[in-house]
């Protein structure tokens, strides 16, 4: 039986999506370093899947998407996915804090995904306090925000773009659900929907931290009242407070991280490109073979994260032609990996949290992004953080080898590429004290804490 008292008990639920569990996992962990109670609540599907281990503070529970044999893959469409999930979902999200209410320690807390903007009213329902998520930059959300809520008119016709609190933008550094109409109209109404409620909140949350954008924290704190907590990534490559904190722990994906780590230690400092386009991304085959040759053609060292269902895409015999030049796996320990010294660069589709990891280990980047905030990111990347260059895409909306080459030499040896190493220095720097006692982040934290929690 249960009888320790704990400060509160937050219930956290993720949308169910890699890059989406893992930050309010680590999350979670660090409430738990405040003395509260966390459960993180993921669908069944994925719970069966990650088969996570529930420690005395950090628990892990289920509610129901209505797909629990195959999860998304076993819904019709995108459409069809978010409706059930809110029908199945909100019935099993209120059955699980039901569960809770009358032990040593019920439910005071929900923080939710935006992508899941019911859970709120869930919360609302039984009068606990409601806590939005936000997994995405601060910029790329005040877009979304500006959208929503009509002030920033759709189709643009006019460029350049002029946002309070954000950098000048072209068409191409938008979202692209924004710079190319009509694309996936369904994850578009998500996103905005995002803000739907998001007023009724009594709390916001975006995995940032308050030095690395301050202008967009700034004009969207005027909105809401937002509170920066990031970075969200294990305690072990930051400030070292959390005990065993080394790894996020909860993965859909077998890693290769023995056969890494060694290749990697025969390797110079610096000296190797690592690619990865996140968990989601598919690339064309032609996207494959330019990436392919414009690797051979740098004659630097690789390490290539080619997912089990890309592999056909690699072309003939490429792997046995690299020999040890360069080494392909279905997948890795991203952390590792980039906080070996023997790598020089990232290649990323610069979704946000490989695009944050990299900020907080001091690794610069070559942008090469595929949709959604991805392009704005890489914005972000080249002419804001100034910590890589993003890559030229040609009117077939390939990448070319040449191109890809080229910035990747810009990276490694170029005139730049000292000071992007030296910028990205400064961003581990300030991501560290951010997130260490009395940093930015750790007191935004404190403050939610004091919220829910009569201290």
């Amino acid at each position: 039986m249960e009888n320790k008292a704990y400060r509160g008990h937050v219930l956290a639920l993720p949308y169910p999506g890699q890059g989406h569990i893992n930050p309010l996992l680590q999350f979670s962990k660090r409430l738990v370093s405040k003395g509260l109670k966390a459960t993180l609540a993921t669908t069944i599907y994925i719970h069966n899947t990650m088969q996570p281990q529930s420690s005395s503070s950090l628990q892990f529970d289920t509610i129901s998407d209505g797909y629990d044999e195959g999860g998304f893959a076993q819904a019709e469409s995108i459409h069809a996915y978010l409706n059930r999930m809110e029908t199945i979902g909100s019935k099993t999200l209120a059955d699980l804090i039901i569960k809770n209410k009358n032990t040593a320690n019920p439910i005071d807390c929900i923080i939710y995904d935006p992508f899941l903007p019911w859970a709120l009213e869930v919360a609302k329902k039984f009068g606990i306090f409601g806590a939005a998520f936000f997994t995405q930059t601060c910029a790329v959300n005040f877009i979304y925000y500006n959208v929503h809520h009509g002030l920033l008119k759709l189709p643009i016709t006019s460029t350049p773009i002029s946002i309070p609190g954000l950098p000048v933008l072209e068409l191409e550094d938008m979202p692209s659900f924004i710079s190319v109409p009509g694309s996936y109209p369904a994850y578009f109404e998500m996103v905005l929907n995002q803000f739907s409620s998001s007023d009724k909140a009594d709390a916001v949350l975006v995995n940032t931290f308050y030095e690395l954008e301050p202008e967009a924290v700034d004009s969207m704190s005027k909105v809401c009242q937002l509170l920066p907590i990031g970075p969200t990534i294990p305690s072990f490559y930051l400030d070292k407070r959390l005990e065993n904190d080394n790894d996020y722990g909860l993965n859909l994906f077998v890693s290769d991280s023995f056969i890494c780590n060694n290749w990697l230690n025969t390797k110079p400092e610096g000296s190797v490109i690592y690619l990865s386009f996140g968990s989601l991304a598919s690339l064309s085959n032609k996207q494959m073979e330019e990436l392919a040759f414009a690797l051979k053609g740098s004659k630097f060292h690789f390490l290539w994260v080619v997912k089990a269902s890309e592999e056909a895409k690699l072309p003939e015999k490429f792997v046995e032609e690299i020999g040890n030049a360069g080494l392909v796996v279905q997948w890795c320990s991203q952390l590792e990996v980039l906080s070996n010294k023997a790598i020089g660069c990232f290649l990323t589709h610069c979704g946000w949290n490989s695009t944050l990891e990299a900020l907080s280990l001091g690794v610069p980047m070559v942008g090469v992004p595929q949709w959604t905030d991805q392009t704005t990111t890489a914005k972000y990347v080249q002419d804001v953080w100034k910590v890589g260059v993003r890559a030229k895409v040609c009117e077939n909306g390939i990448v070319e080898r040449e191109e890809i080459e080229f910035c990747i030499k810009e990276v490694m040896e170029g005139k730049r590429g000292k000071d992007f190493k030296k910028n990205v220095k400064k961003w581990r720097e300030l991501a560290i004290k951010a997130i260490s006692e009395g940093g930015s982040s750790d007191k935004n934290i404190d403050e939610f804490v004091s919220k829910f929690v009569n201290s």
